[in-house]
């Protein structure tokens, strides 16, 4: 275990966020050091309550909230509001993603956070930002996933799909860790930032890239482009003797390259597959070339010939497969802690490598209010 100081020890951040994007974000913090006090209801975060159970453990709470303190607090009750702003008195952050307009009545609007906390970095996640129509109603990810065009380019055969993850949380809790640490870089620099917003749906179109461009500049919506590149040909998943892989021949030299290794040369000359765009226009055919080669012999010997001259291919990975994989476990993702209901437990690290070291898991995903008295002891309640 590395004791090597973290780039945001010292810094404390107070999370009233629940579910999801909030604490991912508050999770990517912790990783990197800051010190978080998840503060709870009496009732705990719902996230608690979401499946899959070990025993009576939500597994959903333990793979997204390592490395955090809980402290339960009655924020109904002026005992609990005054802890509260006690504990923000020592905070750098405060991280919350309440409907819009909660935290005003809880009288901790940004106006009263910036006269009464000065140095407070007020880190807000909403469903979909603070103005428009929707500013004020209810989102989960797959709202935002369908509203931000996601769904749109994802799945097959016309019909939208959701991401396998709640991608629209995730990256909505990355971009706001993101934007968390640059606030917190602008107050070293006498260059304060006072707030950092960021919403699902905003997160959701912020990472469609190309396809956003493709209707900005042409007026073109993008269908789904289900396991194929959309722009990009041979690029995607192929059908070996015994299963599928993914291959991804990006650039010109790497498609000659694999039409030589499979045996397929007479491609690289044909005017259907000459450049990417001719690709692209008879993906189908080319795919049923491929298949047909690729089936003669099995994915392990395939994916080696492949290695062996640099075209990117892989295996498709069940959770087993994953865990299985040398390069996976070369990576050393996964550290175990002793949790205070499971005893031990194997969980992922961030995956963040700092100095060329992955974060500790410093401690295990509390249980509820499991640090209530060590922290109001530090605040001075016995």
């Amino acid at each position: 275990m590395s004791s090597a100081p973290l780039p945001l020890d010292g810094i404390r951040v107070i999370d009233l966020s629940r579910a999801l994007s909030g604490p991912f974000c508050s999770t990517l913090l912790a990783d990197l050091g800051a010190d978080v006090v998840k503060v709870e209801t009496p009732q705990g975060d719902m996230i608690r309550t979401w499946g899959p159970f070990d025993g009576d453990t939500s597994l959903y709470d333990v793979s997204v909230n390592r490395n955090k303190r809980s402290v339960v607090l009655d924020l109904r009750s002026g005992e609990g509001m005054s802890v509260l702003r006690e504990l923000l008195g020592t905070a750098d952050v405060l991280v919350e993603n309440f409907r819009p307009g909660v935290l005003e009545d809880m009288g901790l609007g940004p106006e009263v956070l910036r006269q009464d906390f000065p140095g407070l970095v007020l880190t807000r996640v909403s469903g979909f930002g603070p103005v428009g129509p929707l500013k004020n109603a209810a989102c989960f990810d797959q709202i935002a996933q369908g509203i931000g065009g996601f769904m749109s380019v994802t799945g097959t055969d016309g019909q939208p799909t959701r991401a396998g993850v709640p991608i629209a949380d995730l990256l909505t809790g990355m971009f706001a860790a993101l934007g968390t640490t640059a606030a917190l870089a602008g107050h070293a620099r006498q260059a304060p930032v006072r707030s950092v917003e960021v919403s699902l749906l905003e997160s959701v179109i912020g990472v469609l890239t190309f396809h956003t461009q493709r209707f900005l500049s042409l007026g073109e919506s993008a269908g789904p482009a289900g396991n194929d590149h959309p722009v990009i040909a041979p690029y995607g998943v192929f059908e070996c003797a015994d299963t599928g892989i993914n291959i991804a021949a990006a650039t010109q030299a790497q498609w000659e390259s694999l039409c030589e290794v499979v045996g397929l040369e007479a491609l690289i000359h044909s005017t259907d597959y000459r450049d990417q765009d001719a690709r692209v226009r008879h993906r189908g055919s080319l795919t049923e070339e491929l298949n047909r080669r690729l089936c003669t012999q099995p994915s392990a010997y395939w994916l080696s010939r492949f290695a062996e001259v640099g075209i990117p291919a892989g295996r498709i990975n069940d959770m087993a497969g994953v865990f299985a994989d040398a390069q996976v476990r070369a990576l050393g993702i996964t550290a175990q802690v002793e949790h205070p209901g499971l005893g031990p437990v194997e969980l992922l690290r961030g995956p963040i490598r700092l100095d060329g070291e992955l974060p500790d898991v410093r401690r295990p995903p509390p249980v509820l209010g499991e640090h209530t008295e060590e922290v109001l002891a530090q605040l001075g309640h016995h």
